[in-house]
């Protein structure tokens, strides 16, 4: 049975508290000062406190700072009928698991203390998350054990081995700038320099001066001659991010440079040299650029001399659960927060959602659930903040099919997308394994 101690110096509230607390199961006890709550909270190592900000004898604030001191897995919620700003943000800086403000709303007294007590069960009966180990260049890290990543892997490895141009293509968020680093960072000149340049971050009129810079006076404004980024690179990488957005008229120049490997700076007449690797990525179909005449032909054959299609996340969703574990690391060393342990549902959460930004929308939902997560477990709630809409996997199409194929092509879909992890499967589609592994033999269906 959890015990609770409820701080207070107004007695109808400590009276009103231990009645409905008492009748949740809960073990109570009472103080009316702050020195009492502090004997009592020690002695007994409540897993709860109801603490008034508004003490006879303390601030209720130094009795928050001296119970966490004590560093015990308590969580304790601020109360008072003082609201300000600067008192709230100091109680949640220290520590504080929830702050409500009279007159107490039993209902929101009651949520919270349900929500600490559901957190306390789970970290109790959760194994904590491996830590991760940082190594060298784990900045730069692609997680994934799938089918579709294992196959780029092996493209990487085998495109590192030389200085041949690569063209990445994935939707926004799959990882192309991430895949590009990775490259570079295990080619024979990963201690070069590794530039980006984005090109639809830089206006039509600068993108000729950026890339391939400017001599002093070359227009107006140039006062003194600017180095370029495919200078920048040397013998290192250059990485152009969204190439599709580059006027034809620098898609010339940039092609004349992989013919030749020289170019000049705008406004000047000497020729450079540069052997950098260019890494051209796309988030959109360039071959299709090409047909309707908005990207060079023989530019797109130059870059595209070896291609990586970084998958959707919908088609890797195997990978969720590992990406989740990387992520709760990497965010717990980043921004200071101490979520150790993740509450049964929260995968199969993940599993379902659309994920329409892919493996960068999992990761900021991941930041934002961890920055408004109250404690060191992430629970469903607090997925299912940042996630509004329900979870659903992409639709089937309209077609009238019968009932059987529907099903039948549903379960092949979701098992192709995590890999024939069964028992994964089982929990998406909401059956149990023994009900789909009798679907499977079924329906005849074979893992591709």
């Amino acid at each position: 049975m959890a015990k609770i101690l409820v701080v207070d110096d107004e007695h109808s509230i400590l009276e009103t508290l231990q009645m409905f607390l008492y009748e949740k199961g809960l073990t109570v006890f009472t103080a009316d000062t702050g020195e009492r709550g502090l004997l009592i909270f020690e002695a007994e190592q409540p897993q709860i406190v109801i603490l008034d900000i508004r003490l006879p004898d303390m601030n209720g604030l130094d009795v928050l700072k001296s119970m966490m001191e004590k560093q015990l897995p308590s969580k304790i919620i601020m109360i008072t009928a003082f609201q300000d700003m600067e008192t709230t943000i100091i109680a949640m800086k220290r520590g504080a698991f929830d702050y409500i403000h009279k007159p107490l709303d039993i209902d929101q007294v009651e949520q919270s203390v349900d929500r600490a007590v559901r957190i306390l069960r789970i970290d109790r009966d959760t194994p904590a998350l491996k830590p991760i180990i940082v190594k060298p260049g784990s900045a730069f890290q692609i997680i994934g054990k799938s089918e579709k990543m294992r196959d780029i892997f092996k493209m990487m490895g085998l495109v590192c081995t030389s200085r041949v141009n690569v063209l990445i293509q994935g939707e926004t968020g799959t990882g192309k700038e991430l895949t590009a680093r990775v490259i570079h960072m295990n080619a024979g000149f990963k201690d070069d320099p590794f530039v980006v340049f984005d090109c639809s971050a830089v206006v039509d009129t600068l993108l000729e001066s950026e890339l391939f810079g400017h001599e002093k006076g070359a227009f107006t404004g140039a006062d003194q001659t600017t180095t370029g980024k495919i200078e920048l690179a040397g013998n290192g990488t250059l990485f152009l991010d969204e190439i599709a957005q580059l006027p034809l008229k620098i898609q010339g120049k940039l092609l004349g440079f992989l013919q030749r490997r020289e170019y000049t700076r705008v406004g000047g007449t000497k020729i450079l040299k540069s052997n950098c690797r260019v890494v051209a990525a796309s988030n959109c179909d360039l071959a299709g650029q090409v047909n309707k005449g908005l990207f060079k032909e023989d530019l797109f054959y130059r870059l595209k001399v070896f291609t990586i299609q970084m998958p959707p996340l919908i088609d890797r969703l195997s990978d969720i659960p590992l990406l989740v574990e990387h992520f709760l690391n990497k965010i717990n060393l980043e921004l200071g927060t101490k979520v150790t342990k993740i509450q049964d549902g929260v995968v199969e959460r993940l599993l379902t959602h659309t994920w329409k930004g892919n493996v960068r929308e999992l990761e900021n939902t991941i930041v934002q659930a961890l920055v408004g997560c109250r404690g060191n477990v992430l629970l469903r709630d607090d997925i299912d903040r940042i996630l509004t809409r329900n979870p659903s996997l992409p639709a089937l199409g309209l077609e009238a099919f019968s009932l059987a194929h529907v099903e039948k092509d549903h379960i092949q879909k979701t098992l192709s997308r995590l890999d024939w992890n069964k028992s994964q499967a089982a929990k998406i589609l909401g059956v149990t394994l023994p009900t789909l592994r009798s679907k499977i033999k079924k329906y005849e269906l074979r893992q591709n």
